[in-house]
């Protein structure tokens, strides 16, 4: 049985004088991060003051870019052409980079935000874009995906480390995609039913989708989305879940697969 499993949350994610979620309590929860850069949320000060907790909580750090959508929070869907796609995530890298840098820190992982992440899911072609950009910037980072899709099926192909990643405030489709946010039972509210499924996934070594089908895969990482009015709530409770049935949260080791 799988003896530990990373955690992680979106965050990060305000911009200005408005703030999204709350990080700090977060931090001592999680043991990775995914912070925003710039293009669907966050800014250099948000960026600066994220990261400097981080660091301090001794998390580990994810670059998290998303589409150039800063109305729509980095959720609609975008056709970008390839070129200007792969260097908008070189870019958002970059910044990670540099601000991961300056708090005394270093960037770790990449996740994919929102649409891009739903659309790359699905896209095989759309994932190899945006992966391969990544690695030609920072070939030794590990890439954070959607276990059991398209995305998985390129980090196999690409041979770089991996992090596969399932939601605990998300429920599943038959082929592994989250369920569309806009439909009933896309997100899970109550963080006992989240800890619940979530102990249940790592233990089956398999992702439980809404119809009962069961796709068994890797789980290196649990993710509780950081905006959600429940977020630190389930994270607590997913944690406690966790190591109440003996499966400690340490950070992922981003192994190829």
């Amino acid at each position: 049985m799988q003896k530990s499993v990373d955690l992680n949350s979106d965050m990060g994610e305000g911009f200005g004088t408005w703030t999204m979620g709350d990080d700090g309590a977060l931090l001592q929860i999680v043991s990775s991060a995914n912070i925003a850069c710039g293009f669907h949320a966050g800014d250099a000060d948000t960026m600066a003051k994220t990261m400097a907790l981080a660091v301090e909580n001794d998390v580990g750090i994810g670059a998290h870019p998303g589409f150039d959508d800063l109305r729509g929070f980095g959720r609609h869907r975008m056709d970008v052409p390839v070129k200007t796609l792969a260097n908008q995530v070189k870019y958002q890298i970059g910044a990670a980079q540099a601000m991961a840098r300056a708090a005394g820190g270093s960037v770790r992982h990449l996740k994919l935000h929102g649409a891009l992440s739903n659309m790359a899911s699905a896209d095989k072609a759309l994932a190899q874009v945006c992966y391969e950009a990544a690695l030609e910037v920072a070939p030794d980072i590990i890439i954070m995906g959607l276990a059991a899709t398209a995305m998985e099926e390129v980090a196999r192909e690409l041979k770089c480390s991996w992090a596969g990643e399932i939601f605990a405030d998300r429920a599943y489709n038959a082929d592994g995609t989250l369920v569309d946010r806009r439909l009933p039972g896309a997100m899970i509210h109550d963080p006992s039913e989240a800890a619940q499924r979530m102990v249940e996934m790592v233990q089956a070594g398999a992702i439980l989708t809404a119809d009962g089908n069961v796709l068994e895969t890797r789980i290196d990482t649990i993710c509780v989305h950081g905006d959600s009015a429940e977020a630190v709530e389930i994270a607590r409770s997913v944690r406690s879940g966790l190591e109440a049935a003996n499966i400690k949260v340490e950070a992922f080791s981003g192994a190829p697969l």
